[in-house]
């Protein structure tokens, strides 16, 4: 590569925070003592997250057969940390077949639904049309909800999800899908045929662990197993103080033989209140499981479609 960082030998990158930033201003600039070593891993991890999406456009669906998992906090999460670090366009969409929870996760600008933007896809044209159907948080993150009333929502199927993602993929390089908790419903067949890699949320529990399980046994038999391969496991909402009885160890030990990956996520208490979703008002370390994901997530948007 004919850039700076790698022709010009000894230039050391100004450090943005702590000490380092304090010598460096305080001598003007003459004394750069460098990035730490914990800047040079946000920084490579950032890299990866903004991974160059091969193809032009690269499917998520968000897994989870046990409700209350964190689920959609993890897409919303995964999708502003992306967001807030890429370029490009990042659109998460409801695909929950009952009353979805995603549109409570960021601040409204739209009533419309993913319904709405079927029933009027023919009038879309450009990136303007179909932005006044969705809502973006203050990440970039775009939002398009789900119909509020369960009745109307169970009309969700395989096709309609189809429809939707021919009209997407044509202005968003990444879609986060956040399914419902079941795997049986018509969109479901939609999601997994479509989709490019899964990330499967699980909370630190025996029952979170075996629901968590039983949806990989059930992508392998369904002829989804180079879906199971490549997955992501979230490990949501760990505690941290050590009190927790679950040996942490040994269940990422199991989900990372079967998947390309686990990231565990610390409980945080903002996350907690169930509202919507601000990077700025997680913990450092939470945030910073998040880098962790956006990342090994974004490592696969240079795969081969």
């Amino acid at each position: 590569m004919l850039d700076a960082d790698s022709l010009v030998r000894n230039r050391p990158k100004p450090s943005a925070t702590g000490w380092r930033k304090v010598v460096q201003s305080a001598t003007f600039g003459l004394v750069n003592p460098g990035e730490s070593a914990n800047e040079v891993r946000r920084r490579e991890l950032t890299a990866r997250a903004t991974t160059h999406v091969a193809g032009g456009h690269h499917r998520v669906a968000v897994l989870s057969l046990k409700g209350g998992v964190g689920k959609t906090t993890t897409t919303v999460a995964l999708g502003s940390m992306l967001s807030s670090l890429r370029g490009d366009r990042v659109l998460a969409v409801d695909a929950n077949p009952d009353r979805g929870t995603l549109s409570d996760k960021v601040r409204l600008q739209t009533a419309a639904t993913i319904r709405d933007l079927l029933n009027e896809r023919d009038s879309i044209r450009r990136y303007a049309d179909i932005r006044g159907f969705t809502s973006q948080a203050a990440s970039r993150l775009e939002i398009l909800a789900s119909d509020r009333d369960p009745a109307v929502s169970e009309a969700f199927s395989e096709e309609d999800y189809r429809q939707v993602t021919r009209i997407l993929e044509h202005y968003y390089s990444i879609c986060l899908t956040d399914c419902g908790t079941g795997l049986l419903h018509s969109a479901m067949r939609g999601v997994l045929g479509l989709a490019d890699q899964v990330v499967l949320v699980s909370s630190a529990s025996v029952d979170g662990a075996r629901s968590a399980s039983a949806t990989l046994d059930w992508l392998e038999a369904h002829e989804y197993g180079y879906l199971v391969r490549g997955a992501v496991v979230v490990l949501s909402m760990v505690r941290t103080d050590g009190k927790s009885t679950i040996d942490l160890d040994r269940l990422e030990q199991h989900f990372s033989s079967r998947c390309r990956a686990v990231v565990r996520v610390p409980w945080d208490p903002h996350l907690e209140e169930g509202a919507e979703v601000d990077l700025d008002l997680l913990t450092p370390a939470t945030r910073d499981a998040y880098l962790q994901l956006a990342a090994t997530v974004g490592e696969a948007f240079a795969w081969p479609r």
